[in-house]
């Protein structure tokens, strides 16, 4: 990990939303609902599911997992035309030793 790195993710995690995300995503069995089409969280959680518990706006929800995505936090996964997220565990890692 770099300066850089740990600097986006700092960003990330500055924002009370993006916080409960990434601990919703830590036991994602117990916030949300399996995904009809699936039936398990292998690949994560879908955005929808994500978007309706946070209580925001498509567009605002997005945005976030975008950026949380692009700063390595997140690992997405489409299934059709569903969207799956969950925490990337080894760069979470990282990013805790890098600031330890």
């Amino acid at each position: 990990m770099d300066l850089k790195t740990a600097t986006e993710i700092g960003k990330c995690l500055s924002n009370k939303t993006r916080v409960q995300i990434m601990e919703w995503l830590k036991e994602p069995e117990t916030n949300f609902p399996p995904h009809e089409t699936l039936k398990h969280f292998n690949d994560g959680v879908c955005v929808t599911y994500i978007q309706e518990k946070a209580g925001l706006s498509q567009s605002t929800i997005s945005t976030y997992l975008t950026n949380m995505e692009k700063c390595g936090l997140l690992i997405s996964t489409r299934h059709g035309k569903w969207s799956y997220l969950k925490r990337n565990e080894n760069v979470i890692q990282d990013y805790i030793k890098y600031i330890s």
